[in-house]
Formats: structure tokens, C-alpha cells, sequence
């Protein structure tokens, strides 16, 4: 029997971090605390009493600050100091220049958390109260303090998946923008040509017809469709579908778009050459932003590939962009202690609100990166329909909810307080499978990048899946 020590597992992880951040910050060397600004930066040295040392505030970029780094480390050694650790924020990418200067110095770095900073100043003295200097002061007693963290050093394969994660974000903004934007115009102008398709913004017919009708009509969309002018607008449209990513014109929609355009007698008609001069701007810029959009998923899924990760694409549900959204965010799942470390970075993991007898409502703790925790949520609906496994979980966590509101609705009357009460019960069972789903994925694609693995529904299910329940799923 080994030895006991009382220790949590958890514990000791946690005493093994501190003890590799007491080997990056050793209690007799000095911290060189630095409150990084466009033109103007902030050093503050320190001892681990939080005795300052000596303090510069210079008016230099981020990428000039080596000058100031050599003079902190000139002033550290003739005050006995052996080493100097240097602490900053990760605010925007001026840290990186820093990272840059203490690796060609051999300092080492240390970041701390905006958030922590933050905090600490209000304990500081109980107000917002905010400047260079002292902020500077207070990040080197934060890290002479342990709270903070060793910084990863990106690959460039994951620097550049990162970017083109970014890229991807705007684009989608500005598509959907453009998509708002069509739709409020036409209910002004044209109300009746949302109608003639069912789902008209996913249709190549529809944008490429009302792109050709609004680029050529003026204000007078029946004048243009009059005679001849119909057979040209329909075949500028048939042309124009190749710029939407179809090869074929769908001759219904085609004629639906053509015929309500046409025949609309409901649009606002002194605003009508306006907006359809807006509509034809933006349906132009929402062709250029799904092109770009659809060659910067392909070279995600390219740089996914040359990571070898292309196996993330095999879970059932998921794509190979959907895995490279999420790993744009998340980074290299192999920097994280565990699978739970990246569920709490994306802000998903369960925050306890417990003490004494009281048990208050357990919910996400919503930290780290809300753009991760944006794209696991969004990932996982998929799931719920294609993948057998997420599916029986979902429902596994939602049985129990939904029992209880059908035993509550069986013994309420319709409309009552009761039933009404069972059915929020129900919404929100649903919504919480639906992050701990979210947070399965999360620590599916861990598994998988970590342990060099393929996609497994047993292991996926920790064991608890078999054929059997997989074909009751289905």
C-alpha cells in the first residue's frame, strides 16, 4: 500500500505548477514588472517583498524597450540580484516584442492575466484608480506573488492557424451583416422577393437573379423585366450563379425571383432607387466575403492537415473547419495539463455556488475565451443530430427533466402555473446538456490530438458504448 499523503489529485497538480513557477520566479532574484503602452512604457523592479528597486518609465515602442530591459538588468545585478524575471499583460500583441527581447536576453517571462490585474487593483486600495506606474508595480507583485503563468511560445503552422481563425470570424460578421441588411432593404422595397425561395440567402438562384434585377433596374424593376429585357436579366442571373459557387441556375426560383420582382406593388416607391443601388452594393460585397470565407476554410483545413489533425474531421457531425475553428482558439490542445484545463479556458467548465447547508445553482464559470466557448456551442448542434453518442448523452441528461414535465403537465391543467413551470424546467435541462455536450467535444478533441488517436465512440463514451445502443440511437 503506497503512502498516504491526504492530498486531492487536484491538490498536487496545483502544488507542482506553483513549484514550476517558483523555479521561473526564485525568492532571491529580482521581477521586472512592465505596464505596456503604444508610445509609452512602464518598469518597476522589484525584490519578492515588493521592495522597489529601481523604476523607468521611457517613451519608446514595445519592440524598442531592449535598451530599458539591459538597464533593469544592470540595476539588478548591482543590487545582488542573480537573476530578473520579467512580468507583463498579454494585452494586444505588443507582449510578443517582449517575448521576443527576454528570449534573445535569456530572461525569462512570466504573463498575468488582465483580469487578475484588474482585480487586484480594486482590493489594492478599493477604487479604479489607474496608472503606468503603479500598474507596473502591482504586475511584478503579482508575479513575485505566483499569479501568473509561463507563456506559450506559438508554432508557426499554429501561429497562422490562429490568424486565418480571426480572418474567418470577421468575414462571417461581415457576411451576416450583409445578409441583415439585403433582408431590410427588400422589406422596404420589394417585400414579396424573400418569398419566392425558401430559404433565399442560401440559394445561388436567388442572390444571383436579385443581384442582376437590382444592379440593372434603376427604380423600375418592371420596366427591365418588360419583353426582352426578362430573357437578358435571366441569363445576366444564369451567368452570374458560377460567383455564388453553384454551376446551375434552378429555372423555379429563377422564375419565382423574376415574377415577384416584377409584379410587387407593395415596396415604398420614392425609396426605392436607393435601396435597390444598396442591395446591389451589398449583395456584392456578400459574394466577395462567402468567396473569401469559403478559400480561408480551405486553407484552415490545409494547415489542420499539415498539424496532422486531419482525423478530428472523422467524428460524425463535425467537419474538418469545424475542428480548425476550434483549435484556431484553443491552440495546441498538447500545452494543457488535461482535458478539463481546455474546458475551463473556454469558460465551460460547472462554477459551484456552495457553503455550509446552502446549495446555490451551479453554472458555467464563463471565463477565458469567449471566441472558443462561441465556437464549441456552435459546433456541438450538429452533434446532437449526426453523432450517435453526443445524441444519447444530450438525452441521458435531458430524460429525467423531461419525465418530470410530463408527470407535471399530466397533473396540471393546460396553461397553468405549474405546466408552465415544467416547461421552463425542460428549456433549461436542455440548455445545460447542450454546454456539458459542448464540453464533451471540447475534451473529445484533446483525447484525440494528445493521445495521437482516431475517432472511437467506446472510448468517446468512456466505455459505456455498444453496437446495441448505437443502433438504438439511430
Amino acid at each position: 500500500m503506497g503512502k498516504v499523503s491526504g492530498l486531492s489529485r487536484s491538490e498536487r497538480r496545483r502544488n507542482a505548477r506553483r513549484e514550476r513557477l517558483r523555479g521561473l520566479l526564485p525568492r532571491g532574484g529580482a521581477v521586472l514588472g512592465i505596464d505596456l503602452g503604444e508610445d509609452r512604457q512602464a518598469l518597476a523592479l522589484v525584490d519578492h517583498d515588493v521592495r522597489v528597486a529601481w523604476r523607468k518609465t521611457v517613451r519608446v515602442k514595445a519592440h524598442q524597450l531592449g535598451e530599458a530591459l539591459d538597464l533593469a538588468v544592470a540595476a539588478a545585478r548591482a543590487g545582488g540580484f542573480p537573476g530578473v524575471t520579467v512580468a507583463c499583460e498579454p494585452t494586444g500583441p505588443r507582449w510578443m516584442q517582449v517575448q521576443r527581447l527576454c528570449a534573445e536576453r535569456g530572461l525569462a517571462l512570466a504573463c498575468i492575466q488582465p483580469l487578475v490585474s484588474h482585480i487586484a487593483r480594486e482590493q489594492q486600495d478599493y477604487t479604479a484608480h489607474k496608472r503606468d506606474e503603479p500598474d507596473a508595480l502591482l504586475i511584478a507583485r503579482l508575479a513575485a506573488e505566483l499569479h501568473c503563468y509561463v507563456p506559450e511560445e506559438l508554432d508557426e503552422q499554429w501561429a497562422l492557424l490562429r490568424q486565418l481563425g480571426r480572418r474567418r470570424e470577421q468575414l462571417v460578421a461581415g457576411a451576416t451583416a450583409s445578409v441583415v441588411r439585403v433582408r431590410d432593404f427588400l422589406s422596404v422595397a420589394c417585400p414579396s422577393a424573400t418569398g419566392a425561395c425558401k430559404v433565399p440567402f442560401e440559394s445561388a438562384t436567388w442572390l444571383s437573379a436579385v443581384h442582376a434585377v437590382t444592379s440593372r433596374c434603376g427604380a423600375d424593376p418592371a420596366r427591365l423585366l418588360a419583353g426582352e429585357g426578362r430573357e437578358d436579366a435571366a441569363a445576366a442571373a444564369r451567368a452570374g450563379v458560377a460567383g455564388w459557387g453553384r454551376t446551375r441556375a434552378d429555372g423555379r426560383v429563377l422564375r419565382a425571383v423574376l415574377d415577384a420582382l416584377a409584379g410587387d406593388r407593395d415596396g415604398v416607391s420614392w425609396s426605392r432607387r436607393g435601396l435597390f443601388r444598396r442591395i446591389a452594393d451589398e449583395l456584392g460585397d456578400l459574394q466577395r466575403c462567402r468567396s473569401q470565407l469559403r478559400a480561408v476554410e480551405a486553407d484552415m483545413v490545409a494547415v489542420l492537415g499539415e498539424l496532422g489533425l486531419s482525423r478530428l474531421g472523422g467524428i460524425p457531425g463535425l467537419t474538418a473547419t469545424g475542428a480548425a475553428v476550434i483549435l484556431a482558439e484553443a491552440g495546441d490542445p498538447r500545452r494543457y495539463e488535461r482535458s478539463s484545463s481546455l474546458v475551463k479556458h473556454a469558460g465551460l467548465s460547472p462554477a459551484d455556488n456552495s457553503s455550509g447547508a446552502f446549495e446555490g445553482a451551479s453554472r458555467i464559470s464563463r471565463r477565458g475565451r469567449p471566441r472558443l466557448r462561441s465556437a464549441a456551442w456552435r459546433a456541438v448542434w450538429p452533434l446532437l443530430l449526426h453523432n450517435p453518442v453526443m445524441a444519447a448523452k444530450y438525452q441521458a441528461l435531458v430524460a429525467a427533466a423531461e419525465d418530470a414535465a410530463a408527470t407535471a403537465a399530466a397533473a396540471a391543467r393546460p396553461g397553468s402555473a405549474q405546466a408552465a413551470q415544467a416547461a421552463r424546467a425542460v428549456r433549461s435541462a436542455r440548455a445545460r446538456a447542450r454546454v456539458a455536450c459542448a464540453a464533451s467535444l471540447l475534451r473529445w478533441l484533446y483525447y484525440m490530438t494528445v493521445h495521437d488517436a482516431s475517432w472511437d465512440p467506446v472510448a468517446a463514451s468512456g466505455g459505456r458504448w455498444a453496437p446495441a445502443a448505437a443502433i438504438q440511437a439511430a
